[in-house]
This record gives C-alpha cells, structure tokens and sequence, in this order.
C-alpha cells in the first residue's frame, strides 16, 4: 500500500535534515550558499531526490556540485541517523535549474515589454494609409419633397 501523505511528510524532514546536515557535518569552507528547493521521495520510501541551487558565478557552483557529491555518504548517514525509519532513503542530489530559466524568462519578458512600448508610440503618431474611414457606408437616400 502506497501512502502518498507520508512520502510527503519524509520529504519536509529529509530537506531540514540534509540542510543541517550541510551546514554541520559536510566541514568544507569552498562550499558556496546551498539553497534546497525541493526533495521528491519515491512512494516505496527507498529514493529521494533533493534539487538545490548555488548562489554565485558558475565556478562557485561547479565546486559546489563537487563537494555535495563527495559528501553524499556522510549526509545520508546524518539523515538515517536522525529519522525513524527502518532503511535509509538513497540520496540523489541535483542541481536545480529553475532560478537561470526564471532569469532568463523575465528577461525575455522585458525585450518584449520593450518593444510593445516602441509599437505603442508608432502606433500613437501613424495615420491610415487610406481614407479616413476605410469601410464602405451604405448609400444615403436623400428626401424627396
């Protein structure tokens, strides 16, 4: 029997325990600012997923991604050592790329308001290629009398 809630609830625990556990037990100072965006713990309890960010350049967080990867060990221990579980869920870090798209769609978004205000301007100076009122009217049937 598969409960979703306690997956659920495993995750919550698994993400204060693993940013504990990098904030106590992984000791190297070259490891940048480590946000955890999110953990998905598998149905069966067996696999966590835990996505993170780096704050800082790119050499910051490729030297990052290599100290959590070489820690995995020690971290999983802290884990399992501080939940009530029977095993220890495997630990699967990844680097979560959702900051650099947002970045990237907001700047997007800016070109795009951008050229909206340039159309908006044009549009406020043209004047129609033809007549004034383009459509053709009905014909006017004037009073006999």
């Amino acid at each position: 029997m598969v409960d979703v809630a306690r997956a659920r609830k495993l995750a919550e625990r698994i993400k204060v325990l693993v940013a504990e556990a990098l904030e106590k037990a992984v000791k190297d100072p070259d490891l940048g600012f480590v946000t955890l965006t999110e953990v998905k713990v598998t149905p069966d309890l067996s696999h966590a997923q835990i996505f993170y960010t780096v704050f800082g350049s790119d050499e910051d967080r490729v030297r990052s991604n290599e100290i959590i990867k070489r820690n995995t060990g020690r971290i999983r221990g802290e884990v399992g050592h501080n939940l009530s579980i029977r095993l220890t869920p495997t630990l699967e870090f990844i680097a979560d790329e959702l900051p650099e798209n947002a970045a990237q769609l907001n700047d997007l978004l800016a070109t795009a308001r951008a050229r909206d205000e340039q159309v908006a301007k044009l549009a406020a100076v043209a004047k129609p290629a033809g007549d004034a009122n383009p459509y053709k009217e009905p014909k006017q049937i004037e009073d006999q009398e």
